[in-house]
């Protein structure tokens, strides 16, 4: 199966797993289960039947707000699924029937849920971030690493311990440079400025792109960050000594940009 079949599944399967995802933004949080009770609504806490479950027709069609209580239905919902969709159907339309598909189509689906839960909630599961950098080591055995620093060291007799390496070197470098920034800030400012939630994320995503692009992520969002965290401050008169910013977000934003940028677009373009 290749081309438009191809791509179609993929953006169908994308909007399931959407779907999954948003369940899992929602409970994982909050200790709850996800897989019973079965979905209901926030508001009223009413099951919500399959038909009003169906990813963005559901949404579309009750007007964004509950059958029962008519209380609106988070934004977030349609967001998450429409982009797990375009993510899934660009890895399809880039690498066809590979593991690459596979590979950066998982990283989509992490990340944006990831972004998610930590705009909503400021939590980023461990189910994610820990879950996702052990998806991301897995991978590198069949999708091989860009090839950096640990493959200088590894000789030719090893060589298919190279992108393994790369990836858990990746995870390491890059979790140790934000844990070390974080920590620093800690010590002199005497409060905490960065949670373990990111140092996890930045973790997995060291294992699934590398320590150069996992770096490379770190600065921008960074960057984003501050001067977004500023303007939003600033617009909303909020109390810039105790607002607390969603860097998991800007992780999560960055990194799919990076991803896409530095490797799903140039397999499209070379198609």
């Amino acid at each position: 199966m290749t081309g438009v079949p191809l791509i179609a599944l993929a953006v169908l399967a994308g909007l399931l797993i959407g779907s999954f995802l948003n369940v899992c933004v929602f409970r994982w949080p909050r200790d709850l289960s996800v897989v019973h009770p079965r979905s209901f609504c926030p508001g009223c806490e009413k099951p919500i039947a399959w038909y009003d479950n169906i990813p963005l027709l559901s949404y579309a069609l009750l007007g964004g707000r509950c059958r029962h209580c008519r209380e609106f239905i988070p934004w977030r919902y349609p967001t998450v699924e429409l982009s797990t969709a375009i993510a899934f159907g660009l890895c399809a339309a880039a690498f066809g029937w590979k593991a690459e598909t596979i590979k950066y189509s998982l990283l989509s689906a992490i990340l944006i849920a990831l972004t998610a839960s930590d705009m909503e909630s400021r939590i980023l599961p461990d189910e994610f971030t820990l879950g996702g950098t052990l998806v991301g080591f897995a991978c590198s055995w069949w999708v091989p690493m860009p090839p950096l620093f640990v493959t200088l060291m590894i000789p030719a007799p090893y060589a298919p311990w190279r992108s393994p390496a790369e990836s858990a070197f990746g995870a390491i470098v890059a979790s140790g440079s934000i844990w070390l920034v974080a920590f620093l800030y800690e010590k002199f400012r005497h409060k905490e400025g960065m949670g373990l939630g990111d140092v996890k994320m930045i973790a997995m995503i060291g294992s699934f792109l590398g320590v150069y692009f996992a770096l490379l992520t770190l600065l921008l969002a960074s960057f984003v960050g501050s001067v977004a965290g500023l303007i939003y401050i600033k617009a909303t008169k909020k109390d810039a000594a105790t607002y607390e910013l969603p860097f998991g977000s800007f992780l999560g934003a960055t990194a799919l940009a990076v991803m896409f940028v530095a490797q799903v677009w140039p397999a499209l373009r070379g198609r």
